[in-house]
């Protein structure tokens, strides 16, 4: 594999998780204005983006390959809970 295949193939590896956290800090911040006030977006979003990912790495290692539907079941729930740990319980 050439470096840059491999490059994009880790960059679509993560991208789930990425995207999930994005659309997750938006919605947040959208739905509980006047609660995460203090709280910036970008906060949200790095939170949710890392624990969304180490949820992928950890379904690969479970698993043995990505693409599981479980695997994606345990990003979104892994990156709501950072939201709710970044948003509501380290106040």
């Amino acid at each position: 594999m050439a470096p840059i295949d491999a490059f994009w193939h880790a960059i679509n590896f993560l991208l789930p998780g990425l995207v999930v956290a994005v659309l997750g800090a938006s919605a947040a911040k959208l739905l509980w204005r006047h609660d995460l006030a203090a709280v910036p977006w970008h906060r949200l979003a790095l939170w949710a983006s890392l624990a969304g990912m180490a949820a992928l790495v950890g379904g690969l290692l479970m698993f043995g390959r990505d693409g599981k539907m479980a695997t994606y079941g345990a990003v979104v729930v892994a990156a709501a809970a950072a939201l709710w740990w970044t948003g509501f319980a380290r106040r």
